[in-house]
């Protein structure tokens, strides 16, 4: 398929209102190339990936050839080369993690979404991509939250301090239809919903931009050092300015 062809199905798939969104970002920049990231998102809250017309229409937008956005878009494993699913589940299995039962927790889903003859692998969806009650399984390096391991995020909210049995408990919920409120963050949303957020769009409606955005954004466990230093009075050392070495003139 040629780049012209390409960009043709590109306007077949978005709509006018992404274009207008696509213009709205690039605005917010004061080089149009600086919004690639939000733009890759905002094609992600289309397609629910990033789809060679996606990789178009980016490029278009942005006076870039194709392989610089797909230089981009294959880097970042936030952006996803297949179709996801209405939810994508991301199992941390960094090492604290794994520790505290992240593995497992990842085995399970594996064999609970796929079957013990063929566990669904990473990337890999349970149901119709697209389809309500879908589910995108991946296993994610770091979620950094560390105290409060093992932990999932859907759509990229946090389920703090998980199980096995809370894990099955929590992806039978979102195939079924219902959204459980995360440990902390905004309410739940669909992977699509949540990246147009990430693209920066936002209900204008202040009331209904707070019901969507407000969640508890901290834990007990997160604060407790700074409690305690707080109840001890302790403090930090001043810190003394050190002047930077001198660097060699070339």
């Amino acid at each position: 398929m040629t780049q012209a062809s390409e960009q043709a199905a590109a306007d077949d798939v978005f709509d006018a209102d992404t274009y207008a969104k696509a213009q709205d970002l690039i605005s917010r920049y004061p080089q149009s190339r600086s919004a690639l990231l939000p733009m890759l998102h905002l094609v992600q809250s289309v397609q629910g990936y990033v789809s060679q017309e996606g990789i178009a229409f980016c490029a278009k937008n942005l006076d870039l050839s194709d392989a610089e956005v797909s230089a981009v878009a294959t880097f970042y494993t936030m952006y996803k080369r297949r179709p996801c699913g209405e939810h994508l589940v991301s199992v941390c299995t960094n090492t604290l993690c794994a520790a505290m039962g992240g593995d497992a927790i990842y085995e399970k889903l594996q064999t609970h979404l796929g079957s013990e003859e063929k566990p669904l692998e990473h990337n890999e969806t349970a149901g119709t991509p697209n389809e309500p009650g879908s589910i995108t399984l991946e296993h994610a390096e770091c979620l950094a939250a560390c105290d409060l391991a093992p932990v999932i995020q859907v759509n990229y909210e946090y389920f703090d301090n998980q199980t096995e049995e809370k894990a099955v408990a929590l992806v039978d919920a979102l195939q079924a239809g219902k959204k459980p409120a995360p440990t902390r963050g905004a309410p739940l949303t669909s992977f699509k919903g949540a990246e147009l957020q990430l693209a920066g769009f936002f209900p204008e409606d202040a009331q209904q931009y707070r019901t969507d955005v407000d969640g508890p954004s901290q834990a007990v466990e997160t604060l407790r050092g700074a409690q305690v230093a707080q109840d001890r009075g302790w403090t930090a050392p001043a810190m003394k300015d050190v002047p930077l070495p001198e660097v060699e003139k070339k």
